[in-house]
């Protein structure tokens, strides 16, 4: 097994242990990626900034992305560790190289299920760590020192890691441990599985583009990128409403509504009948048909 240990701000870490998030946005200023090769699922370790030279929690990683400083905060919210924009824009600012960037791009790495361990269960870093890591680093249990660390992970957190990854949770590659997909780990999954275009217009503008769950999660539907479509926000909010469906074969369906109800719709009747523009290169990736099927038979008006 191969896990990373992230140097770790001291306020987001004292921030987040208060919040009791399923998820959260463990950023990187000016978009870098801290790491290359990273399985989802893999454990990812806090190690706390001096003078609290400690490893004091874990979680398990979910994906790497780059998004603009406001929809990284429209994503995440308070899981970026602030407690409001001006806060979380404060902190990206003393860090960046460019201040001056309107709306600097941040690195924004999604773990999911974090857990932040009280005082007394913070492992010493100074056994493992070396003085002139800056990011953080790579352990691999083929290494003994992996090995010593990772067992005083198990001492502290039985419960964090679990053995297998179920097939309602994953969303990849089965890994050694779970990694279950939040609201904003949901998002950002799909936004980049879709390549970052609107699955039925192609549209390309970031602000504009939801993540929609095909089976609602207020009904049961998972945070799953097979239960989701990227979608421009008109067309969320039709397809939310039933008024758009995607067939299981990704044909697109405008409901007759549209026009009789609001004698408009012009726009949206183009589309109907054309396969969806953009999606997931991987096949195991795009959605799935049994909730396209779902959304046919209980939601499109047709």
């Amino acid at each position: 097994m191969r896990y990373w240990v992230g140097v770790t701000d001291n306020d987001w870490f004292a921030f987040l242990s208060r919040e009791g998030c399923d998820e959260v946005n463990f950023w990187q200023p000016g978009g870098r990626r801290p790491f290359t090769q990273l399985d989802v699922g893999a454990p990812f370790l806090f190690k706390l900034k001096s003078p609290n030279n400690h490893i004091s929690g874990c979680a398990a990683f979910v994906s790497f992305t780059q998004l603009p400083l406001s929809i990284a905060w429209d994503v995440f919210a308070r899981k970026n560790g602030a407690a409001s924009r001006a806060e979380f824009e404060r902190m990206i600012r003393t860090k960046v190289t460019d201040r001056s960037a309107k709306d600097p791009v941040i690195g924004c790495t999604v773990l999911s299920s974090p857990r932040f361990w009280a005082f007394n269960d913070w492992i010493e870093a100074g056994p493992y760590w070396k003085g002139t890591v800056v990011v953080g680093c790579y352990f691999d249990e083929k290494e003994s020192d992996s090995r010593h660390l990772w067992a005083e992970v198990e001492r502290r957190d039985q419960q964090a890691f679990v053995v297998a990854v179920s097939e309602a949770m994953r969303f990849g590659t089965p890994t050694l441990v779970k990694a279950r997909l939040g609201q904003s780990g949901f998002r950002v999954v799909v936004t980049d599985a879709y390549q970052r275009r609107c699955a039925i217009t192609g549209e390309r503008t970031l602000p504009t583009l939801e993540a929609a769950h095909i089976l609602p999660y207020s009904e049961n539907g998972p945070h799953n990128l097979r239960n989701g479509l990227l979608l421009r926000s008109d067309f969320h909010r039709l397809f939310d409403a039933g008024l758009v469906t995607v067939t299981p074969n990704f044909v697109v369906e405008v409901s007759p509504r549209i026009r009789e109800e609001w004698f408009n719709g012009k726009a949206y009747y183009r589309l109907h009948g054309e396969r969806l523009t953009s999606l997931p290169g991987d096949p195991s990736e795009r959605p799935s048909a049994k909730y396209l099927q779902w959304h046919n038979e209980n939601r499109f008006a047709a």
